[in-house]
């Protein structure tokens, strides 16, 4: 076969291929949208081509369990500020100094809402469940990370903070003349 012939021919289906793509597209209980070339039972039916049909929306039968379904209610973890202050995002300290943690949090926790604190991804157990503020006394020379995650107990909803990495320098005991001041 001559390969224009060929090409004419397979541009020919790829181009009737193409204007009979249906798309079906749903929402999940958690309100992800999701798309699949697979029927599922409460999906919209999505026809994609460059006919008069283009983008036409055809809702499938909707499944008993997913039309009794509600959306998600507003959660409960919403603040107007949530982030680590202190320590700096890549903050050093040297030698025994000590280590000011605060988190801000605006509104202020709710009775059944509690912190639990992370440093290098092990949780701190010795911090009581509401301390926004408090002091880490000494630690290794090394980069260190600490994040904040706030549980609402009565949903389980969660929410963290990003990790603020900060580093600690000790003197050397080889070369007190570098010590710090």
């Amino acid at each position: 076969m001559h390969p224009r012939i060929l090409c004419f021919v397979l541009g020919a289906l790829a181009a009737f291929a193409a204007s009979a793509t249906v798309v079906y597209k749903w929402v999940d209980a958690d309100g992800l949208v999701h798309y699949s070339d697979q029927a599922v039972p409460g999906a919209e039916k999505i026809y994609t081509s460059s006919s008069a049909r283009s983008g036409t929306v055809v809702p499938l039968a909707a499944s008993p369990n997913q039309a009794a379904k509600k959306p998600p209610a507003p959660g409960a973890l919403e603040f107007t500020q949530f982030a680590i202050t202190s320590p700096a995002a890549d903050q050093t300290f040297f030698g025994d100094e000590m280590i000011g943690v605060h988190l801000a949090l605006a509104p202020g926790l709710k009775p059944n809402q509690i912190i639990t604190w992370h440093l290098n991804g092990k949780q701190l157990s010795d911090q009581p469940p509401d301390a926004t503020s408090f002091v880490i006394p000494r630690l290794d020379r090394g980069a260190y990370a600490i994040a904040a995650t706030i549980t609402d107990q009565s949903t389980g909803e969660s929410l963290s903070t990003g990790s603020v990495s900060f580093y600690v320098r000790q003197p050397s005991e080889l070369s007190p003349q570098h010590k710090n001041p």
